[in-house]
């Protein structure tokens, strides 16, 4: 048994399901970020956002770039935020943090955020293209290890500087800091 192009009485296809499915979580996820008062729940809900931005990313026909968010992002940048929060977060601190003494006018700014851009996604138009465009990898990696072999490196210097950095106020001895 086989399934149909299209979802019966929707009249979509099914990658367009799921699509909006990875969309809906994105959204929500993100929503989780900027709302939990948690700093450890927002940061996993950072990485549901990355792993859903990762699944668009393969929905929209370019596997390499969703290898490079797993990897990246999810292994690398959200793994490192997460220890970074954990082994220097102090139980001293303040209660309420300062982000979430200015929710009004946050809130302000980000309706206005999403009015500019409900008028310039409303006002684009957008091409239509039912054919999927597929990345050569074996181009994007040329290009990434040929033509970006710097940046490339100073991204990775940058990132064990940060780990570096992390363990070593993790490690620092109390009587220092009074």
């Amino acid at each position: 048994m086989t399934l149909p192009e299209t979802i019966p009485f929707l009249g979509f296809g099914w990658d367009d399901a799921l699509f909006m499915l990875l969309a809906a979580i994105l959204i929500g996820a993100a929503l989780l970020v900027v709302g939990l008062r948690d700093i450890i729940r927002c940061g996993l809900a950072m990485i549901i956002c990355f792993a859903a931005l990762a699944g668009i990313y393969v929905i929209a026909g370019a596997p390499v770039v969703a290898a490079a968010q797993v990897l990246v992002y999810i292994g690398a940048i959200s793994v490192l935020v997460l220890f970074a929060i954990m082994l220097t977060q102090t139980k001293a601190g303040p209660r309420e943090l300062v982000f979430q003494t200015q929710a009004v006018p946050a809130a302000v700014l980000s309706l206005i955020l999403a009015f500019v851009f409900a008028i310039v996604v409303g006002s684009t138009q957008w091409p239509v293209s039912t054919e999927r465009v597929w990345t050569n990898t074996t181009d994007l990696a040329k290009k990434l290890f040929a033509d970006y072999t710097l940046p490339f490196e100073v991204v990775s210097v940058l990132l064990l500087a940060a780990v570096i950095g992390g363990v070593f106020l993790a490690k620092r001895d109390r009587r220092d800091t009074d």
